[in-house]
């Protein structure tokens, strides 16, 4: 058995153990133990082996000390490159650039001739989703504004982002307000790849998600109705939005429906959406499709690979 697997057979037993039943004073305590043990499975799963990928620049686009990024330069490129530029995922709350980018990203697209960036940014509770969002644009403008010494091409970025980092990168491409508030617009940005999210509506998902989520949920977007509505890139989908999305997802059933709903209301919307659905599970497929992105044997990789050449060749 694997260190990466005996340390999951270790916390689902916990799990296990901690599922029991138990006298009524202490299921608070076996509540909060078990949304622990969860969180841990997740981080765990969901974290790279290894260090961080060398080569790369630290830049920072804030006075906070999570608003900084990693960027990765093309690899011989004969004049500016196209920028991906990624975002982590981890429950809005926890999560960064060095332990959630995937070990293939920064080594794949430089290969391919294009720059890769992948950024932190505040997390919740000390910043709202909505400060996460402007994060977002906030790193892709300080990107543009460093475009010619780093030998970026600034009109073919796209942005691409995990999970959590989905639906951040989902409501930049939907919500122009944060782009707006960089100083910039739908028209600074080629596409958005949003991978395996599930709170693209998320009053929908607040209702019928999974119920391990939900105290996430309430902590990352409250209570208060009109705010979940502003902050689902579903519900803003009808506006104006950036012009291409790749929606990828694995078999979650509430990813796929999430997915499948951004997607009609995306194209609904104006813009131009194609979907790659892979097979996956749980939090294991979840985990997987950021973890082994980049890698040329994963089937992910040629889907994404193949939308990029056509969103960089415009």
């Amino acid at each position: 058995m694997t260190k990466r697997n005996w340390f999951g057979y270790a916390l689902l037993t916990a799990f296990a153990v901690a599922s029991l039943t138990v006298p009524v004073p202490f299921a608070d305590a076996r509540e909060k133990m078990r949304d622990r043990l969860r969180e841990r499975i997740a981080e765990r799963m969901g974290a790279d082996e290894g260090p961080k990928v060398p080569g790369g620049e630290t830049i920072s686009y804030g006075s906070n000390a999570l608003q900084n990024l990693d960027i990765w330069r093309a690899k011989d490129a004969k004049g500016p490159a196209p920028l991906v530029v990624f975002v982590h995922g981890g429950g809005w709350k926890r999560g960064s650039k060095d332990n959630a980018t995937g070990q293939y990203k920064p080594v794949h697209y430089p290969q391919l001739g294009y720059a890769f960036a992948s950024i932190n940014y505040r997390l919740v509770p000390d910043a709202t989703v909505e400060q996460q969002a402007a994060d977002v644009a906030g790193a892709v403008k300080a990107l543009i504004d460093r475009a010619g010494a780093l030998g970026i091409d600034r009109r073919r970025i796209v942005i691409m982002g995990h999970s959590a980092g989905a639906h951040l990168v989902a409501l930049v491409g939907t919500d122009e307000k944060y782009l707006r508030g960089a100083g910039l617009s739908f028209s600074d940005i080629a596409g958005v790849i949003p991978i395996d999210g599930a709170a693209y509506d998320v009053p929908a998902q607040m209702k019928d998600g999974p119920p391990i989520m939900q105290a996430t949920y309430k902590q990352a977007f409250g209570t208060d109705p009109a705010r979940q509505k502003a902050l689902s890139p579903t519900l803003q989908a009808p506006r104006p939005n950036a012009p291409q999305f790749l929606l990828l997802y694995v078999q979650r059933p509430d990813g796929v429906r999430q997915a499948e709903a951004l997607g009609k209301a995306l194209a609904a919307g104006g813009s131009k959406v194609e979907r790659g659905s892979f097979p996956g599970e749980g939090l294991q497929g979840h985990a997987e499709i950021n973890r082994r992105l980049g890698d040329p044997g994963y089937a992910p990789t040629a889907t994404v690979d193949a939308w990029l050449k056509r969103v960089f060749s415009r």
